[in-house]
């Protein structure tokens, strides 16, 4: 085997194989095996993990392609056998099918659904700007923004956008700017070239960069008729890196016109919603002044005086028909009262000193101060001693 192994290399060695990919496998050690098969025949191939790295696309199923080979054999089952160093596919360049390989996969997944996109802030506080500080397409950008508003600041990150490992440096240039906490929109941006050039932006890694941005993205990679994985996956996508500013930065003038005229329909709206509130104002003050309360106070003046009326009317008759109740019972108090014995000639006597009243002889002494209350007034009197046998007299009278 060795012999016919060594014979094959040395007499064969490496050649192009045109097929179509079947029975695809990938082991664990990264290696992938499969055969290269036409309508009549087939062959086994592998290709090691070091040059899969290399390939621009995916292997699939059924996939026509170039293979640039070594025969052998494989020793432990003397298996004729290629070992693939290089694939192309048929009938089309590598990174194109790499581009729709991609394309597909991230469509499937909505990384390109309209629903996902972003509106643009109309007044970003910043913008930040992804590209190579030594390319044409920062010139474009830092021209259009001057022009148009040049008090927003521009926040570059700068990246290699062409080359290998290109990928990495943009993609992390954009989290990094994006994370930034005045930066409301990303510009990433780079001018035209041939597709290898353009190839880190057919990416994954700068497609996830773009959808997982916090801001807005604006892509403006290339020339008008260039559609990149990046112009896709963009929640804004301009045909060149001006167009792009163009998107980004507002006009200030066009600004400036819109805040004259929105101010001056302000304005008038607020006119009118003040001359609608004097007109009710005025229209609830005529209301209000004829339903005031003064004729419902006249009104309630003119009932009340009517009741009162009616009061005093029912009050005399009470009295009138109470009349001759009230005078009886006046002329028996009449009677009753010490004032009325009085009016007939007695008095009432006190003692002075004590107050007390005097109610027989007994009660006084000869020479004691007394006060008589007549009818009309009072006296002061003294107590004489009483006549033999005379009948005491009321009130200690003289």
């Amino acid at each position: 085997m060795a012999g016919l192994r060594g014979l094959l290399e040395q007499r064969v060695g490496r050649v192009w194989v045109a097929g179509e990919l079947g029975s695809l496998r990938s082991a664990p050690s990264g290696h992938v095996y499969f055969t290269l098969k036409d309508r009549t025949a087939q062959i086994r191939a592998c290709m090691f993990r070091s040059d899969l790295r290399r390939l621009r696309f995916e292997c699939e199923e059924g996939l026509e392609v170039l293979a640039w080979a070594e025969a052998t054999v494989y020793e432990p089952r003397g298996e004729l056998q290629l070992v693939v160093r290089h694939l192309e596919p048929r009938g089309r360049g590598a990174l194109q099918l790499a581009f729709e390989q991609l394309r597909a996969r991230l469509e499937a997944e909505g990384c390109f659904d309209s629903a996902r996109k972003r509106a643009l802030p109309v007044l970003p506080r910043a913008i930040g700007v992804v590209t190579s500080p030594h390319g044409a397409a920062l010139h474009d950008v830092l021209e259009v923004s001057g022009r148009r508003f040049p008090a927003i600041p521009l926040v570059l990150a700068p990246a290699r956008v062409q080359g290998e490992g290109a990928e990495d440096e943009i993609a992390a240039a954009l989290a990094a700017v994006a994370s930034q906490a005045r930066v409301d929109v990303v510009l990433l941006v780079r001018g035209g070239g041939s597709p290898e050039d353009l190839r880190p932006f057919n990416t994954e890694r700068v497609a996830r960069a773009v959808c997982a941005s916090p801001v807005p993205v604006v892509s403006g990679v290339g020339h008008e008729v260039d559609v990149t994985i990046a112009d896709l996956a963009a929640d804004v996508r301009a045909p060149t890196p001006s167009a792009a500013a163009a998107l980004a930065v507002p006009d200030r003038g066009a600004l400036l016109v819109r805040v004259g005229r929105d101010s001056r329909r302000l304005l008038a709206a607020g006119r009118r919603v003040l001359e609608r509130a004097q007109h009710r104002h005025a229209r609830l003050h005529e209301a209000l002044r004829a339903s005031a309360p003064t004729e419902r106070l006249r009104a309630r003046r003119v009932r009340l005086e009517a009741a009162r009326a009616a009061l005093e009317r029912g009050a005399r008759r009470a009295i009138e028909r109470r009349g001759p109740q009230l005078r009886a019972a006046a002329a028996r108090l009449d009677a009753l009262s010490p004032l009325a014995v009085l009016g007939r000639g007695y008095a009432i006597a006190r003692h002075v000193a004590s107050g007390r009243i005097v109610r027989s002889p007994a009660d006084v002494a000869p020479g004691d101060l007394l006060r008589l209350r007549l009818a009309a007034g009072e006296l002061d009197a003294t107590a004489a001693a009483p006549a033999a046998n005379a009948p005491a007299t009321r009130g200690g009278e003289h």
